[in-house]
């Protein structure tokens, strides 16, 4: 007998600040320096500190990604890029294809030995930290020291072995005990652990312990030139990663003004370059342009949506990269507002679960896989190639009205980001939908060669849909995640602040601010 059970989750209200986050350990820490009267951007690292430490399968300090900041008071919009980055001796004939695999844009080929995906082959220069730290020293007001001593604590006291988190790394333990860091770190003689049926039961991080306190004590650069950076290296080499010392102090981070748009009433803040954001806005285009209204069916809706998200990546997959001609215009996503109504958006990643599955040794940090990014075909935009940024799929927004941010929004899950978000934007700009409303309605993701529909949508989206794309129902599980994973805080219309994070992500969390 089949047991089918519907999980709602109210709208969190504050007129002090909130933070929503996929774990409620960080967003309370981030929300806790927003008690204290830190700001938007205090509260955003420090929860993504934390984040490193509690869900080390999705971001952490060996990862990297973007931002979005907009000020409450004045309006202005800015953007922050700390992606990872090939090394600079990187071969891209080390990733040759396997046989019989020719690819598109949808489906790239495998790479032998999948040493782009994991290994130690597989990880570029991480950005985290460069990031965090060059955050805080424009927009914060916590001194870096500060702001790492809710991770460092975390990292002391270890992983919380509860239900989820042993599911996590049962999943990826045949991986994980390949790397003898990461099984050391995680699993319990090779296998994966099992939750505390009595007490609670912790992991402890010595080595990132020590790392963190390193860093808060010499500054963030000691990770890129000084002595972490010398034990980083070292441990990188002995693993066979191309990556070197002069890479990491080679690593910088880029501001930029954002990406413009617009979509009905809203004026949109996203990243330029190298994100999900010209996807994003590309789509946003299509769906404006297209007899979308509050009386199209929700399956006419979901066929609109299917359409602008397929263009949209068809234009994506084949034209942009670190290579292309520049054109106008499993992840960590944290959303802050605070009393003063400036917002962040930001998203950290590792890519995918536990990144390469590689933990150093002696820094005690897991690192990403940030070769998965780039094409492994070679002569494409967006091809394997050295010193390069890859193509990333996070997509961090900040939306205003009339000059002021109402609503910041992202979500994590790699190429279903921006489809997801451009579908939650559409609920409440095309629908009149709440913030609750739209995150509890059903979604389809078009960035697959066939379009997911969420079982729990009505009975004629999937029929409709297939008229024109091959489609496959499947249900919003935790694994696998078929829909990525959002958070977003919003102004609400009567006054104070609106938060919502992902219903069915048992950590997922949006905390508010006491005072």
């Amino acid at each position: 007998m089949m047991q089918t059970f519907t999980v709602q989750r109210p709208a969190v209200h504050s007129p002090h600040g909130l933070v929503a986050a996929q774990n409620r350990h960080a967003a309370e820490a981030g929300a806790a320096v927003l008690s204290r009267g830190g700001n938007a951007m205090d509260a955003a690292i420090v929860t993504a500190l934390v984040l490193s430490t509690v869900e080390p399968w999705l971001s952490g300090v060996g990862g990297g990604g973007f931002l979005v900041h907009a000020d409450g008071r004045t309006g202005a919009t800015e953007t922050l890029d700390f992606n990872v980055r090939t090394a600079a001796g990187l071969d891209p004939a080390d990733y040759p294809l396997t046989d019989g695999q020719s690819g598109n844009w949808f489906a790239w080929p495998a790479v032998i030995d999948e040493r782009n995906v994991s290994g130690y082959g597989a990880i570029c220069v991480p950005g985290a930290i460069a990031g965090f730290e060059a955050a805080l020293a424009r927009h914060g007001t916590l001194s870096w020291e500060e702001a790492l001593q809710p991770a460092i604590e975390h990292a002391e006291r270890g992983l919380e072995i509860d239900w989820f988190a042993a599911l996590c790394i049962a999943i990826d333990a045949a991986g994980l005990s390949r790397d003898p860091a990461s099984a050391a770190l995680l699993l319990d003689d090779g296998h994966p652990p099992k939750a505390g049926a009595d007490t609670r039961r912790f992991k402890p991080m010595a080595r990132k312990a020590a790392l963190l306190r390193r860093l808060a004590k010499a500054g963030a650069r000691d990770f890129y030139e000084g002595e972490s950076a010398r034990m980083i290296a070292a441990d990188l080499e002995a693993g066979g990663s191309p990556i070197r010392a002069g890479d990491l102090a080679a690593y910088e981070v880029a501001w930029a003004p954002a990406l413009a748009g617009r979509y009905r009433d809203f004026d949109i803040a996203a990243l330029p370059g190298l994100s999900g954001g010209p996807s994003f806005l590309d789509a946003a285009n299509r769906l404006e342009s297209g007899p979308l209204s509050r009386e199209t069916t929700p399956a006419q809706t979901a066929l609109l949506y299917a359409s602008a998200i397929r263009e949209a990546y068809a234009t994506r997959l084949t034209t942009l990269g670190h290579a292309a001609t520049p054109q106008a215009g499993c992840t960590s996503h944290v959303s802050v507002v605070d009393r003063d109504g400036t917002m962040v958006s930001l998203t950290n990643t590792l890519l995918s679960r536990f990144g390469a599955k590689v933990a150093l040794p002696n820094a005690g940090i897991f690192m990403n896989n940030g070769m998965m990014w780039f094409d492994p075909r070679p002569g494409q935009p967006n091809s394997i190639a050295a010193g390069q940024k890859p193509l990333a799929n996070m997509c961090p927004l900040v939306l205003s009205r009339n000059g002021r941010p109402v609503l910041a929004i992202g979500a994590a899950g790699g190429r279903t980001i921006f489809p997801t978000v451009l579908q939650l934007i559409s609920g409440l700009a095309d629908f009149g939908l709440s913030l609750e409303e739209v995150f509890h309605r059903p979604r389809i993701d078009a960035s697959t060669p066939r379009i997911k529909i969420d079982a729990r949508a009505e009975a004629d989206v999937a029929a409709t849909v297939a008229t024109a794309f091959p489609i496959e129902i499947v249900e919003d599980t935790l694994y696998p995640v078929n829909f990525s994973i959002p958070s977003a805080v919003m102004a609400a219309p009567d006054g104070g602040f609106i938060g919502m994070a992902h219903p069915t992500s048992p950590w997922a969390a949006v905390v508010a601010a006491t005072a």
